[in-house]
């Protein structure tokens, strides 16, 4: 992170709107000594929530990378979370659905790519399913979800020929300590957005009849669990 560029960008996206620091500082509900900071490069003397509230009223946003061994990390990410995609492909199509996964769309200005689209002929219906292999930022991963449900019925049709009678969303999520961790600290959002767990999702995969929002926990290779450790901090 750049932490010159990114007040550079700042204070050129906040005289582009023609407003003075001040302005700034009150729509974020910061002290304008704060904006004056993070333009000076003083990013550090601001949490991340209030850089990205900075940067969102200018009509931007913060984009953190990771770099780790020249690329390494990526591997390892992508690995893990292609396990996945691997395994619920698997059980899908074991248990009747077409399968299709990495899904790119561009509808309606919304771009993006569905982990898998399954579609259920039979039942006439779609579902979406968003693979983590890490559950990192729970808006942003509920958001895209969101987004990608609401397309589906015409990315169905044109992926296969008929719409839907029905739209599902499955969360796919290693199964380990650490997730259902992540799960119990954000309770109440997960049992409203994803209220099907278990058997009641194992039954509607099998036989569809209505919309389903649901998690699925599978369990990895130990190839892919040895990249998750790596791929944590201290990890061995």
């Amino acid at each position: 992170m750049n932490r010159v560029a990114i007040g550079r960008s700042l204070r050129a996206l906040r005289l582009r709107k023609r407003w003075r620091q001040k302005d700034l500082a009150r729509k974020v509900g910061i002290g304008q000594p704060a904006v004056s900071g993070v333009e000076a490069g003083e990013v550090g003397a601001v949490s991340i929530t209030t850089l990205e509230r900075l940067l969102a009223a200018v009509d931007a946003e913060l984009v953190v990378y990771v770099r780790w061994r020249g690329g390494d990390l990526d591997r390892l990410l992508d690995a893990a979370h292609a396990d996945l995609v691997e395994r619920a492909t698997k059980l899908l199509r074991d248990l009747g659905w077409e399968v299709l996964p990495e899904v790119s769309f561009s509808e309606f200005g919304e771009r993006g790519s569905i982990d898998i689209l399954a579609w259920h002929r039979e039942s006439r219906s779609i579902l979406v399913v968003e693979v983590k292999s890490e559950i990192t930022a729970i808006e942003e991963t509920l958001r895209r979800h969101d987004v990608k449900v609401r397309l589906a019925p015409k990315i169905a049709f044109d992926r296969f020929g008929e719409r839907p009678m029905h739209v599902g969303r499955l969360l796919v999520l290693p199964d380990s300590a650490s997730t259902r961790r992540r799960l119990a600290s954000h309770a109440a959002t997960f049992e409203v957005t994803y209220p099907a767990r278990g058997r009641s999702v194992t039954r509607w995969l099998a036989d569809p009849t209505g919309p389903i929002a649901g998690v699925v926990m599978l369990s990895q290779s130990r190839a892919a669990r040895r990249l998750r450790r790596v791929s944590r901090p201290g990890g061995g």
